[in-house]
């Protein structure tokens, strides 16, 4: 059974850093493409980044040099760095494999 679960979001000031981890299960590292999208209130779920089975990735524009995803195949884990904080990054953080998805982690950014 797949099951993908976020944690490591919360509360933190702009400039501030948090680090996000997706714990995996019956997801194959091997062969899948793990990432990492958001949802603010009010709009659409957009892809933050993303991380391929050889290690390639790819960012969205709005977080190029701010935030960084990584991943281990022996811990099935997946993480995204993000430094640089900013109110607009606020959002339900999701991890996906793009079959399954996570429930979802709460990131708020506010002074």
């Amino acid at each position: 059974q797949v099951r993908l679960e976020e944690s490591g979001g919360g509360l933190v000031q702009p400039g501030g850093s948090l680090n996000l981890t997706c714990s995996t299960t019956g997801v194959n590292f091997s062969i899948n493409t793990l990432a990492w999208y958001r949802q603010a209130p009010g709009k659409q779920r957009e892809m933050v980044a993303r991380i391929s089975s050889v290690g390639g990735t790819h960012y969205a524009d709005f977080v190029k040099g701010r935030f960084t995803i990584s991943s281990d195949h022996a811990k099935k884990m997946v993480w995204l760095q993000m430094d640089s904080l900013q109110p607009e990054d606020t959002a339900v953080y999701y991890c996906t494999n793009f079959g399954w998805w996570g429930q979802g982690t709460q990131v708020t950014v506010s002074a």
